[in-house]
């Protein structure tokens, strides 16, 4: 199963099989899983799991960097899954925008234009995914009417957790293209005031466009690093920072996080995020009446852009507190990685 060394260098000059390749990872998986019965004998657990990172990163495309660091987060079968399911592409959802229509209205006239779609599940009275459509999702009389949003379902999280009221002020610290902005908007019910900034100039554009097509009445466009909040603004009664990260969470849309991330990058977004969080706390009004919330989002799986920069506003901000989502789906989150995760071991 281990290749020699005379082996794997006849593998790099001649070209590596990707179907030897994905087949060894899976003996390797398998051997791990049970290293004492399987192993070869003289054969060090180091050794295969050298072996596995470098058959990673042969088939699945990754620097070696990354490949090890999102291999760490996992147990070795539940990391080749992790590996797996970025090669498949996300279901196709959009949101309907309850400022103009109703999503039973729109599924039907969708419907009627030849789109196969259904209600994406009971935790979202908006949420649609599509299917099949005979018809660009993206250019139907009812989109240019901004009766939906093209929008991942993931994303209607972070605006369901902060849950915004109407007649509050609310920002968006980091908002293009305008997705979380324009859902904000709506639960809102078009009252109050939603700041939507973006530090992003070239991506203002569309923000502004999406906010006009959605009928945001109540939405504030800004250009501002989130990081001179609050002292060009301040007193809101709830933040949302959907925070720039390294995108290991959405390689499936974006595969070129496979190559182009190192370790300075991590440290640059984690030093970032931690100054962006706090300026979203010191952004909140903490006398507000119905609010006081933040809500901090990423599309990173790495602890360190997560649980870490939570950890660290907490420790910085005295006042500051950890409150339930409000979310009824999904799974509890871990407290503590690796013990709730024994198998995960270092090597």
């Amino acid at each position: 199963m281990l290749p020699t060394l005379e082996e794997r260098e006849a593998e790099k000059s001649r070209g590596a099989d990707l179907q030897l390749v994905h087949m060894r990872i899976q003996e390797i998986v398998t051997v791990l899983s049970n290293f004492k019965k399987l192993a070869v004998d003289g054969r060090s657990r180091s050794e295969y799991v050298e072996q596995l990172l470098a058959d990673i990163c042969t088939y699945y495309g990754y620097n070696a960097f990354l490949a090890e660091k999102l291999f760490e987060l996992f147990t070795p079968a539940e990391a080749i899954e992790f590996f797996e399911a970025n090669e498949t592409p996300r279901p196709v959802t959009i949101r309907a925008n309850t400022l103009r229509t109703r999503r039973r209205d729109l599924a039907q006239a969708l419907i009627n234009r030849g789109v196969n779609l259904e209600p994406i599940g009971a935790w979202s009275k908006v949420g649609l995914q599509v299917f099949e459509s005979s018809v660009p999702i993206g250019a139907t009389p009812e989109y240019l009417a901004g009766h939906y949003m093209l929008q991942a379902a993931s994303s209607f999280l972070p605006c369901i957790a902060l849950a915004p009221q109407p007649n509050e002020r609310v920002l968006d610290m980091a908002s293009a293209p305008g997705g979380k902005s324009t859902y904000l908007s709506a639960l809102m019910q078009n009252t109050g005031t939603v700041f939507a900034n973006d530090s992003n100039k070239n991506r203002i554009k569309s923000l502004v466009a999406n906010i006009h097509r959605l009928g945001c009445k109540n939405v504030v466009v800004c250009n501002y690093d989130g990081r001179q909040f609050p002292k060009v603004i301040g007193g809101f009664d709830r933040v949302l920072l959907d925070s720039p990260c390294s995108g290991t969470g959405v390689i499936h849309k974006d595969q070129s996080v496979k190559v182009n991330k190192s370790e300075r990058d991590f440290a640059l977004l984690t030093h970032l995020q931690k100054q962006l969080l706090l300026c979203a706390i010191d952004s909140v009004n903490p006398r507000s009446s119905t609010g006081g919330y933040v809500v901090y989002s990423t599309c990173s799986v790495m602890v360190e852009e997560n649980e870490e920069v939570v950890q660290y506003a907490l420790r910085k901000r005295s006042n500051v507190k950890i409150v339930d989502t409000g979310i009824q789906f999904g799974r509890d989150g871990f407290k503590s990685f690796v013990e709730s995760q024994p198998d995960v071991v270092e090597w």
